[in-house]
């Protein structure tokens, strides 16, 4: 039985790379609890505020499609007799608000392959609602009703998240009202190897947000927000046997979320850009290999041939720290942190050689090599 499956849709998936505060402290004597003064209340954040702020950023997605029955399938394969019935399937999952004007974030999931679309509003209003474009290597889409003045949920940082932050998951499964559920980022960067991606050769992108927020099925594509009532991920997935929830859950960080979104909205297709290595996660075993100084980073294996890191230097076997400013020890965090970022967009590359740091500026390309923007 399959342990993790989408929030409505199971499907599993390989991963594989492509060409493309420290405050001060002042240390203190203990005392006895008898006479310690008793510590200042911690103060939470009043999460009904923030449910009353977004609950009505969530909505309810009916998609229907047509498929021959399973019983003529079987029989006759591609070839559709005339006179056969067709038997109408309904699936449903949840989606975010993103603009007034009707702009809806869900899991590619939810709508893919879809022939029809509708939107349940937290009012009740039902809308029709059409694709302006998915990319099943984040399953991510975005889809569009006519309709002004929404409330929407705007976004939040969220590589600013911190483990251990309290988070609310909102979704509407069940068509009546959003639901919403409480608990904590349990970590940040996982990479679970669930996004199936059968159609084109474009690598799945998974960093996911990892939260104990009670997520079941019908939640795929609903909101994760945090205190200050802002979208920092979309849930997409729950750790499961069954297909119940049994303690974990999975969200698309909303950085990515934006830049998926925003083009998508452009050029109904994702401008996605490639640094062009294969990689190796640092543990100690491979630090003691190669003479690493740590065990932080990521080596280098391959580099691909007039892609965007052999034109900026980098070689077989170098340790890459940062990309554009932010540590890399993973294969989910680098691969989160270029996916913020579109062919031709430059980006610092601090890597180790020989036992010495330095730095590089890469341009990065898409996926022909080049900095073109790629239309579907």
């Amino acid at each position: 039985m399959r342990k993790y499956i989408f929030a409505s849709v199971a499907c599993i998936a390989m991963m594989m790379q492509a060409c493309a505060q420290n405050p001060n402290e002042v240390a203190t004597q203990a005392v006895p609890q008898a006479t310690q003064a008793a510590p200042a209340r911690l103060t939470l954040t009043d999460f009904t505020d923030v449910a009353q702020a977004t609950i009505d950023g969530v909505v309810h997605i009916k998609t229907e499609m047509t498929q021959m029955t399973p019983l003529y399938q079987s029989f006759f394969g591609f070839i559709i007799p005339q006179g056969v019935q067709k038997q109408v399937y309904n699936a449903y999952g949840s989606g975010v608000i993103i603009t007034s004007d009707g702009y809806i974030l869900t899991n590619n999931h939810v709508v893919q392959d879809a022939e029809r679309i509708s939107v349940t509003f937290n009012d009740r209003r039902e809308l029709p609602a059409r694709l302006v474009g998915n990319d099943p290597a984040t399953d991510l889409a975005v889809i569009k009703v006519e309709a002004e003045g929404l409330t929407y949920i705007p976004f939040g940082n969220s590589d600013q998240v911190r483990v251990g932050e309290p988070v609310l998951a909102i979704g509407n499964p069940f068509n009546l009202t959003s639901t919403v559920t409480s608990g904590i980022i349990s970590a940040k960067a996982r990479n679970m190897h669930i996004i199936d991606n059968p159609r084109t050769n474009e690598t799945p992108l998974e960093s996911f947000l990892q939260t104990d927020a009670a997520v079941n099925s019908g939640n795929s594509g609903g909101a994760l927000v945090n205190s200050q009532a802002q979208l920092i991920g979309i849930v997409t997935a729950i750790a499961s046997g069954n297909g119940n929830y049994i303690g974990y859950s999975f969200a698309i960080p909303a950085n990515l979320a934006v830049k998926v979104a925003g083009d998508l909205q452009r050029y109904g297709y994702v401008q996605r850009a490639y640094l062009g290595v294969q990689v190796a996660e640092v543990d100690a075993n491979v630090a003691r290999k190669t003479g690493a100084r740590s065990t932080r980073g990521l080596l280098v294996a391959v580099v691909t041939p007039d892609c965007a890191a052999a034109r900026a230097g980098l070689r077989q076997g170098d340790i890459i720290l940062h990309v554009a400013g932010k540590e890399v020890n993973t294969f989910a965090e680098m691969t989160e942190e270029l996916g913020l970022f579109s062919p031709g967009d430059v980006v610092e590359v601090d890597y180790e050689r020989d036992g010495r740091t330095q730095t590089v500026k890469a341009t990065l390309l898409n996926s022909k090599g080049n900095t073109d923007i790629i239309r579907r």
